[in-house]
C-alpha cells in the first residue's frame, strides 16, 4: 500500500467499519442456526463498528481524547487509533468468536466485556466530565442492552464461572489500561522535551 493509501485508511476506516457491519449484520441469519449464544458474540464485532463510526468519524474521538484528556498535545496519532480500533476491537473480536464456536462458549465473554467494558469507560467519561464524548450514545443505547444480554445468555449457556467471568473482563480492563499507559508515555515524553 502506498503512503495515499495509508493515509486515506487512517483518515476514511470508520465508514468502512460502518459499511462493513452492514455486511456482517445481514450474515447474523447464518450465525443464528448455530444458536443464539454464539450469535450474540458474532453481533459484538458489527455493533462495534457502529460504535466506531459515531466515535471515530471525522476524526473525533482522537481530537476529543488530544484536546480534553491530552490538553492540546497528540497523546493518541491517527495510526494509534487505528491499531487499537482493528487488533483492539477487531482482532479480539474474532478471535473471541472463533474461540467460542471452537473451544468453548465461555471464551465469547471477551467479546462480551470489551462492549460492556467500552460502554462504561465512555459514560463514566460523560459524567466525570459533565459532557458528550464521542461514541457515548451507542454505547448507552447499543452497548448496554446487547451487551448484558450478551453476557445473561452466553454465561448461561456456557456456565462460565466467576472465575471465567474474571478473566475475560480483566483482560479487557487490562487492554484499556495499556492504551491509556501508552498515552500518558507520549504526553511524559511531550512535557519532557518542553521542559529541556
Amino acid at each position: 500500500m502506498d503512503s495515499s493509501g495509508l493515509r486515506w485508511l487512517l483518515r476514511e476506516w470508520p465508514y468502512a467499519a460502518l459499511f462493513t457491519a452492514g455486511f456482517l449484520l445481514a450474515l447474523a441469519p447464518f450465525f443464528g442456526e448455530l444458536g443464539l449464544p454464539l450469535l450474540l458474540v458474532y453481533l459484538q464485532l458489527p455493533l462495534y463498528m457502529v460504535h466506531q463510526f459515531e466515535e471515530h468519524r471525522q476524526d473525533r474521538f482522537r481530537k476529543f481524547f488530544n484536546e480534553v484528556l491530552g490538553g492540546g498535545r497528540e497523546a493518541l496519532t491517527p495510526g494509534a487509533v487505528f491499531v487499537i480500533n482493528s487488533v483492539g476491537v477487531w482482532g479480539v473480536d474474532l478471535a473471541s468468536l472463533y474461540l467460542a464456536w471452537s473451544v468453548g462458549l465461555g471464551w465469547g465473554l471477551v467479546a462480551v466485556y470489551l462492549t460492556l467494558v467500552n460502554a462504561v469507560v465512555h459514560i463514566v467519561m460523560s459524567v466525570a466530565l459533565r459532557r458528550y464524548n464521542p461514541g457515548l450514545w451507542t454505547a448507552v443505547f447499543v452497548f448496554l442492552p446487547a451487551g448484558l444480554w450478551a453476557l445473561v445468555v452466553v454465561s448461561a449457556a456456557s456456565g462460565a464461572s466467576w472465575h471465567a467471568h474474571g478473566l475475560a473482563a480483566g483482560a479487557v480492563v487490562l487492554l484499556h489500561v495499556l492504551i491509556m499507559v501508552w498515552a500518558r508515555m507520549r504526553l511524559f515524553r511531550f512535557r519532557r522535551r518542553g521542559a529541556t
